[in-house]
């Protein structure tokens, strides 16, 4: 079997606040864990984890979660919800004529509220994508390591899927910002074999960088740290 996605990974200094915000706006169980809580997925709905971190958020990250909309009022009942357990509005250069929202979680996360009718986004339920800078390369990089269809490839933009649908996994393609400073999210994954599958991520561009608890956290080729544990 291979690699699984377990969950997009936020470092949080209050993990179980910032939890029940997307557990409530996701509609998901929160799942207490030692180091922090975890929103369970499944083969169509990417899993969300928070993890206790002393560091504070400092400027865009290099990932944000994309809520899908199957209604103009849907959107705007989504907005307000978010508005009404901690989040706000937040302004990244987005156009007035752009049909999505972008927002922040409680802990400044940013996230968009896409418009109903977003063709994209057709059917992925309701957190349709995972939406991340980077290069053409990372994104093959991740549907080999992932083994998930590549449902986009163009102008140097790449989006994954997995088999079942659900929510993609896209990289914007150039310019990449230069990454400065470690990363506050993050892909954790699971292998029934761990140490074949280290050395196929490794063989696949990955880079290692220490051991963690159970398990090793590496690089994707963009200089992303995710980490791998056993199952």
């Amino acid at each position: 079997m291979p690699t699984r996605l377990v969950a997009v990974a936020f470092d949080a200094q209050e993990p179980t606040a910032v939890a029940r915000f997307w557990a409530e706006l996701l509609g998901r169980e929160v799942v207490d864990e030692d180091d922090g809580v975890l929103l369970r997925g499944d083969e169509r709905q990417v899993g969300l984890r928070f993890v206790a971190a002393s560091t504070q958020k400092v400027g865009l990250g290099r990932l944000h979660l994309h809520l899908t909309s199957a209604s103009p009022e849907g959107q705007r009942a989504t907005v307000e919800k978010a508005l009404s357990i901690g989040g706000c509005h937040l302004d990244v250069g987005q156009l007035p004529e752009e049909g999505h929202v972008v927002l922040s979680d409680p802990e400044d996360n940013e996230f968009c509220i896409i418009e109903a009718g977003n063709g994209f986004l057709a059917g992925c339920g309701p957190l349709g994508e995972v939406a991340c800078d980077g290069s053409r390369a990372v994104g093959v990089f991740w549907q080999q390591v992932l083994e998930w269809p590549l449902v986009w490839d163009q102008g140097e933009e790449t989006a994954i899927q997995s088999p079942a649908g659900g929510t993609k996994l896209a990289w914007g393609g150039p310019p990449v910002a230069p990454k400065r400073v470690r990363n506050r999210q993050r892909f954790d994954l699971a292998a029934d074999d761990l140490d074949s599958e280290i050395a196929r991520l490794t063989s696949l561009g990955a880079a290692r960088l220490a051991d963690v608890d159970e398990g090793v956290e590496l690089a994707d080729p963009d200089g992303n740290e995710f980490r791998i544990v056993g199952a």
